[in-house]
């Protein structure tokens, strides 16, 4: 209890540091202090907000990367795109349900199927993360650090992703049932032609689908201690009370 009382003050002073050299000077401060004690690191806060997002990194992908794993769940689950949702509404009021819902089970399968690809990309992002981010998110908000992916990744992981999903779709062959859907409804008389980009609106909405599922874990390993699966996650998260 004594040491842990100890460590908590430690933590107090290093969060109100600002960079990583005064992090670095206040840990050598009061190491001397300590006894011996040893304190949170800066290295190991960097270490283990890395290990964390890895972590969830990869649980997310392995959750929406299985078969369903968009499709039945309807959080992230990617419907008709919404831009042309007269489109489905006009395909079935005229008979044609059945192809709209076998459209929409080939589209989450090519988000099920493009997640498996995700999380290197993720990866690498991750393995570049400063000792002041790392600061910064475990001070964040519960999301803190999937923000922190998504404000530094979205543009690179969407030109990584694009081709990804677009390879997907092709594979489970949701880009030629979308076209067909699309061709039968543009041949509807009277009717306003569409044609919106299917790869644009699949890449987005999985994208979003799995930094959802990765925000998730991420609030779990913070609030639940049985979620920190390795020494140094008990280490970094429970000391942050």
């Amino acid at each position: 209890m004594k040491s842990l009382l100890k460590i908590s003050s430690i933590l107090l002073v290093v969060l109100n540091a600002c960079t990583s050299a005064q992090l670095s000077q206040t840990i050598n401060d009061l190491n001397k202090t300590l006894g011996g004690e040893t304190p949170l690191t800066t290295a190991e806060v960097a270490d283990g907000l890395r290990e964390a997002l890895i972590q969830g990194i990869s649980k997310g992908s392995d959750l929406v990367s299985q078969t369903d794993g968009y499709f039945k769940n309807p959080e992230i689950k990617i419907p008709f795109p919404p831009d042309v949702k007269k489109v489905e509404n006009t395909l079935r009021d005229i008979g044609l349900g059945s192809e709209v819902d076998r459209f929409i089970l080939t589209l989450n399968r090519g988000a099920e199927e493009a997640a498996k690809e995700a999380k290197p990309i993720f990866i690498q992002a991750i393995r570049s993360m400063t000792i002041d981010d790392a600061w910064a998110i475990l001070k964040g908000e519960q999301d803190a650090a999937t923000q922190y992916l998504r404000r530094t990744t979205s543009a690179q992981l969407r030109e990584k992703f694009k081709p990804v999903i677009q390879s997907a779709l092709n594979k489970v062959n949701a880009t030629r049932y979308y076209s067909e859907l699309v061709n039968r409804y543009n041949q509807i008389p009277f009717v306003e032609k569409v044609n919106p980009n299917l790869d644009d609106y699949a890449t987005d909405k999985a994208i979003d689908g799995l930094f959802l599922m990765i925000a998730k874990e991420e609030k779990l390993i913070r609030e639940d201690p049985v979620a920190r699966t390795t020494d140094l996650l008990k280490r970094v998260f429970g000391y942050k009370k």
